[in-house]
């Protein structure tokens, strides 16, 4: 449990400095990304997955 916290700590962390940092970057990002058709933020969405489950794959074999 406590490593669960943990990753979904840094998870909230890494994603709000985008909008911390950069807040108007951010907005024009956003709306671009709001354009694209479903089929590709499928994709992205599916490949963010599989990073995520390569990421953790490597760091629990260890």
């Amino acid at each position: 449990m406590k490593s669960l916290l943990i990753g979904f700590g840094l998870m909230l962390l890494f994603e709000g400095l985008g909008p911390l940092l950069f807040p108007r970057l951010w907005q024009r990002v956003l709306r671009q990304i709001g354009e694209w058709p479903a089929a590709s933020l499928h994709r992205l969405g599916g490949a963010l997955v599989v990073s995520g489950l390569v990421i953790l794959w490597m760091v629990m074999r260890e």
